[in-house]
């Protein structure tokens, strides 16, 4: 059995989705844009906002504009942070079998500790989790491996006994890099489904629960 697992957040924790695309249409709502529906939002929704305003605005890192927008968004996006945001189907009954196993569990995420914190904590999770590990802990975000052998480091296990479930080519990376085995939540924000045979992973998943098969594998 495996001595911890490790989770991503935006899609594979908690969907979140719907506020960060509330918070995009927000802001192209300002710009006298049409909305944009969430099916076409979701599979962007684990590109952090850098993904979502090159979605919803066409515009990068650099150019004119880009910071003011940025900032807009994530302003709004912090005052919205947990008001349609729920944890996927299945996730709190996995956690509870976590629990009742006494197996560690943690989150490892790219987001910045100014939104993890207060999301886990207004999901009700931020002291449930043995570890909160956010896209700025660390020097380096992923797809380096750093942020979850902090995670290994401050639970005390080898990585070697460890999953990390994701749904992002990055966490799939980073895992590889730091020796973990690594599971595909598929039923996360997959923006390119047809690529997933070529992820560096040991299996996926299509609900929460059937994680347990490799966790007791």
């Amino acid at each position: 059995m495996s001595s911890a697992v490790f989770f991503d957040l935006d899609g594979t924790f908690a969907d979140t989705a719907p506020d960060l695309g509330a918070a995009l249409n927000h802001l192209r709502n300002l710009h006298n844009l049409d909305p944009m529906p969430l099916q076409t939002i979701r599979p962007h929704a684990s590109h952090g906002s850098a993904g979502l305003l090159k979605l919803g605005f066409n515009i990068e890192p650099g150019e004119p504009h880009y910071s003011r927008l940025r900032d807009h968004f994530l302003d709004y996006y912090a005052d919205h942070i947990c008001v349609h945001t729920t944890l996927f189907p299945g996730m709190e009954e996995l956690i509870k079998t976590l629990e009742q196993h006494k197996m560690p569990w943690g989150i490892v995420t790219n987001k910045p500790h100014r939104f993890t914190f207060p999301l886990m904590q207004a999901l009700g999770y931020k002291h449930r989790a043995a570890c909160l590990i956010s896209g700025d802990t660390c020097l380096r975000a992923k797809p380096y491996p750093d942020s979850l052998l902090m995670a290994c480091d401050l639970l005390k296990v080898r990585p070697q006994d460890c999953l990390y479930l994701g749904d992002d080519r990055r966490d799939a990376e980073a895992a590889q890099a730091a020796g973990i085995d690594f599971i595909i939540a598929r039923y996360g924000y997959i923006s390119s489904p047809n690529d997933l045979a070529s992820w560096p992973a040991r299996g996926g998943i299509d609900l929460p629960h059937q994680l347990m098969h490799y966790l007791i594998d």
